[in-house]
């Protein structure tokens, strides 16, 4: 009996474990994989970093897209390895009374990128194609002359050296909604669900012809839009770095082998017992 016994635990221990998945059975991106090659992607983007330093680029990324389409992930993904000293996000909240006097782009110029910096537009300038248009903030003549002249302005910025990229994260009608339905009981993305929110959803036409409208007047040679599907959130995060990294131009930036110093020596120094306040450990 022992020997049939240690002959099947050796069975048991021998059967060779299935192979990991790179994506899961809906066709998505598994985490393994996806963090396998986030951190590949990291290490690429801090080399830009230091180069965009190095050789004084000016990036400025503009991120747009609807409700759920994933533009905070992925400005999150981009972000989590590199400086906010280097690496700024820009969300601007709505505009004050002195703000709405102003010409339009007036309030997002002062963010734009000086040498050695990347600026990212959590939506931007382009609010006036998207949300005021849909839900009626802004007269349609206003719009329509806003587009005709943004590429102008554009090219502006393009001329005095900005590399301007601009990404359209493009989710399907269902995909918002399974996205959306998931929020409402989601105590971590509650705050997600504003009432403007709700009302964008029931405007799912109207989005898509302003978008449609936006993507006729302001797509340039100087200043393209570049859609990403974002039905699948981790592959078009790393789709978007991959495309990001082939757009600026970059190497890796000269420097010295870091060394660590000797740390001083001091015999005397003994640790006082401060009369502090200190973090309960619950875990």
């Amino acid at each position: 009996m022992a020997k049939k016994k240690d002959a099947k635990a050796k069975v048991r221990k021998e059967a060779p474990k299935p192979a990991p998945k790179a994506a899961k059975d809906d066709g998505k991106l598994g985490n393994k994989e996806y963090a396998k090659e986030l951190k590949k992607l990291h290490v690429e983007l801090v080399k830009m970093q230091e180069w965009v330093k190095h050789a004084g680029l000016k990036v400025c990324i503009v991120f747009e897209g609807r409700d759920t389409a994933g533009k905070g992930g992925t400005i999150k993904a981009i972000t989590e390895r590199v400086s906010p000293r280097t690496f700024r996000v820009i969300a601007l909240p709505s505009p004050t009374e002195r703000e709405k006097s102003q010409m339009y782009v007036q309030r997002y110029l002062p963010h734009l990128p000086a040498a050695g910096e990347v600026i990212i537009f959590d939506r931007s300038w382009y609010n006036r194609a998207g949300v005021e248009r849909v839900m009626g903030f802004c007269p349609e003549p206003v719009v329509m002359k806003f587009l005709e002249d943004l590429p102008r302005v554009e090219k502006a910025m393009v001329d005095s050296g900005i590399i301007l990229i601009k990404y359209w994260l493009e989710v399907s009608a269902e995909e918002q909604t399974k996205r959306l339905t998931a929020r409402i009981d989601d105590g971590r993305k509650i705050w997600k669900l504003s009432p403007m929110d709700l009302k964008s959803y029931s405007k799912w036409y109207d989005y898509s012809r302003a978008r449609d409208d936006m993507f006729k007047y302001t797509h340039s040679a100087w200043a393209p839009w570049i859609v990403a599907d974002s039905n699948d959130k981790k592959r078009a995060r790393l789709n978007i770095i991959r495309d990001l990294l082939s757009r600026v131009p970059y190497k890796e930036a000269p420097r010295e082998k870091i060394r660590l110093p000797e740390r001083q020596k001091d015999k005397k120094y003994r640790e006082p017992q401060h009369v502090v306040e200190r973090v309960k450990e619950h875990y």
